[in-house]
């Protein structure tokens, strides 16, 4: 078993249950990690082998470009679609981070953290 981290992906998006939040929008920070088996992978050296960082990152981008109210929602998304792509995940932990939210007091983010295993 091994693991992948795709680590602070910064993103633009129109996320929140103020009407403001959807039509300003605001950055956020993404933390992904995804466990496999990487044995196969450290001996053939192969992309097709792994669970593929790029696929990771273009998952987060796509579903982070889809207005939510919930961050829990954006966050279940990405868990949906790693899932449902990618046969190898066994288990996967998603951070979605609002920098700056408008909650009336000086806070650096706010973080929504689930985490899926894969169903036998």
């Amino acid at each position: 078993m091994g693991t992948i981290k795709v680590e602070n992906i910064r993103v633009f998006a129109n996320h929140g249950c103020l009407k403001e939040e959807t039509a300003i929008g605001s950055d956020y920070r993404v933390d992904l990690e995804v466990k496999a088996d990487l044995k196969t992978s450290a001996k053939t050296d192969e992309l097709k082998d792994t669970v593929d960082y790029v696929f990771l990152n273009k998952v987060v981008r796509e579903e982070m470009a889809m207005p939510s109210k919930l961050l829990e929602t954006v966050a279940q998304r990405i868990l949906n679609r790693i899932f449902s792509e990618d046969t190898m995940v066994t288990k996967a932990t998603v951070c979605v981070s609002k920098i700056n939210p408008p909650i009336g007091g000086d806070v650096e983010m706010v973080t929504i953290k689930l985490t899926q295993r894969r169903k036998k």
